[in-house]
């Protein structure tokens, strides 16, 4: 048996939860990730909420591995802006939009989120951390190493006591490196990682996507963190072989304008390679579930979910338990 294959349900949060499920048990999925808030209300302390959920995905024979809170962890090391975080975050989190009160409430909902994810019998969060430098990319005006170090030691100040109580929990939360994000690339993954003081509490979800188009070497990224890789998104991405009106930085153009250098497309049309991906994860051991994050802003979302499936449970195969010339001989 390969891994489990489930659907992530951020982008399909205009349905209901018992909507998709019967979408997803129909695309041929094993399972869902469930995105809050609109999937989850992690605000919610009775056990028999949580019962709910499992019996609604037990209806439909699905599984759960995670949760995800990408919109929500978005905002607690963002500099917050209200023409853009108001967009994607619950009136509960946004409040009267005081930047360090939006930080702290989405902290606290990120706690709560390892509190639902023990109830619902998962051990893995899914999420992003913002990012109070990201804005810095571009290193001009010149930005000094000092004020790098400060976003490092903000990311340090704010999720070690959430990792904290993950950790007296039982439950990993699984950064998505991705740009906008603390952690984009290989090296500022690592150097996450060391301003958290390698926090067992927090891990990578491995999307290969948000990589490769900036010519970081995804595969290498999961061999380099191969003890910290929680949780798996399957995404596809294609770039341009050759040079484009809008560069690598997005231009200002929405996604899927052809004339962007990269844009994220349906699983197996795009460049990234999953065939060495999923023997680099043979290669680590891990056996968790291959989630896909289906985005193609050219395509329609169900062919593209139902392909996606298809695609993944095709290509996913169990490692080896002997060399294959161990029985050459007597």
């Amino acid at each position: 048996m390969g891994r489990p294959v489930t659907l992530y349900t951020l982008q399909w949060g205009d349905l209901s939860l018992e909507t998709v499920c019967q979408k997803a048990k129909a695309f041929g999925y094993d399972g869902l990730e469930l995105g809050i808030p609109v999937h989850l209300d992690v605000r919610q302390t009775d056990p028999v909420y949580y019962q709910g959920i499992r019996s609604l995905l037990n209806k439909y024979d699905l599984q759960l591995f995670t949760i995800s809170t990408h919109l929500i962890g978005q905002a607690v090391c963002d500099n917050i802006d209200p023409r853009r975080h108001k967009e994607i975050l619950p009136d509960y989190i946004w409040g009267d939009g005081e930047p360090e009160g939006v930080r702290q409430r989405a902290a606290e909902s990120l706690i709560q989120s390892a509190h639902a994810a023990k109830a619902l019998g998962v051990n893995t969060v899914v999420g992003f951390t913002g990012s109070s430098i990201w804005h810095l990319l571009y290193s001009f005006p010149p930005v000094s190493d000092e004020m790098i170090e400060e976003g490092y030691r903000d990311l340090g100040r704010r999720f070690k006591p959430i990792l904290d109580e993950y950790s007296r929990l039982g439950v990993r939360y699984a950064l998505e490196v991705h740009p906008s994000e603390i952690a984009f690339d290989t090296f500022s993954a690592r150097r996450a990682l060391n301003a958290l003081d390698n926090h067992p509490a927090f891990g990578f979800n491995y999307d290969p996507s948000h990589l490769g188009y900036q010519g970081v070497d995804y595969v290498d990224f999961i061999y380099e963190f191969s003890d910290r890789i929680y949780h798996v998104h399957m995404k596809d991405v294609y770039w341009s072989d050759v040079p484009k009106q809008v560069g690598v930085f997005g231009g200002h153009v929405t996604f899927g304008d052809p004339r962007r250098y990269w844009n994220f497309r349906s699983l197996g049309r795009g460049k990234i390679n999953f065939e060495e991906i999923i023997r680099a994860l043979n290669s680590i051991g891990y056996h968790g579930p291959l989630s896909v994050e289906w985005e193609d802003s050219a395509m329609d979302r169900e062919q593209g979910a139902i392909e996606s499936c298809r695609l993944v449970k095709s290509i996913d195969f169990e490692p080896s338990a002997i060399a294959f010339d161990a029985n050459f001989g007597k």
